[in-house]
């Protein structure tokens, strides 16, 4: 039997506070040691907090397949707004799924750094420089997947827009937050030199909405009536 909506939007807020939950985690921790272009002090660091950078690189480890049930689910809901636009979610955000692979070049990092044979092999200073190298990777490579995440945003907020189930502002903010995302993008591969400050209140700019739609699905789920929402066909009698 189909779930209701008020169902589903609650279940997908479920998955999305957990995988919101396990990326700000993975982030703050992956922010506390990495220094760019200071390779001693980044591998100490690792050192030192190899447990919690363990940990970072599971949660995110951990939320590929969330997120991908978490589009579905959001499929169900909203599919009927739109096919298009809603394969089109489902498409953009699967395909940024594919950025897991990244993670690699974190648990790379933290091998070589917490690895006996590559400080003797490759000398204290060798290993340092290719923990920061693999670290560096990934944190471009991280922002690299940018484009894909914020791409999900665009029909995602069209169809918040146009479903009548949540606020329109809500939409809105959505397809705002993909330029957000975008804009990190950007910064990072043509500006380099950019403020890091800067580039965080880029990240704000896409993340806040998200944060917005999540708690609007926890709390309030969709709104009543359910307008658009596919009637079920009358059950026909056994005879």
């Amino acid at each position: 039997m189909a779930l209701p909506p008020t169902t589903l939007a609650r279940i997908a807020g479920l998955i999305y506070l957990f995988c919101i939950g396990c990326g700000l985690f993975a982030t703050s921790v992956r922010a506390s040691v990495f220094v760019p272009g200071d390779a001693a002090t980044t591998a100490d660091n690792i050192r030192a907090s190899a447990t919690l950078y363990r940990l970072s690189f599971f949660a995110d480890l951990i939320t590929a397949v969330p997120y991908l049930v978490l589009v579905m689910l959001l499929y169900l809901l909203l599919r009927h707004v739109s096919q298009l636009a809603a394969a089109a979610m489902v498409v953009f955000l699967a395909v940024q799924a594919v950025n897991t692979l990244n993670l690699l070049n974190q648990y790379t990092a933290l091998t070589i750094a917490t690895g006996d044979a590559y400080h003797r092999g490759l000398g204290q200073a060798g290993a340092d420089a290719l923990t920061l190298l693999f670290t560096d990777v990934h944190h471009h490579g991280y922002r690299l997947g940018a484009a894909y995440f914020g791409a999900w945003l665009v029909p995602l907020g069209y169809l918040v827009i146009k479903s009548g189930y949540f606020p329109r502002v809500l939409g809105v903010l959505l397809i705002i937050g993909c330029f957000g995302y975008l804009a990190v993008q950007a910064l990072t591969f043509l500006a380099p030199t950019a403020p890091e400050g800067l580039i965080t209140v880029f990240i704000a700019v896409g993340g806040f909405p998200e944060i917005l739609f999540m708690g609007w699905l926890l709390v309030r789920g969709v709104r009543l009536p359910y307008p658009g929402w596919p009637a079920l066909a009358p059950a026909t009698p056994s005879r």
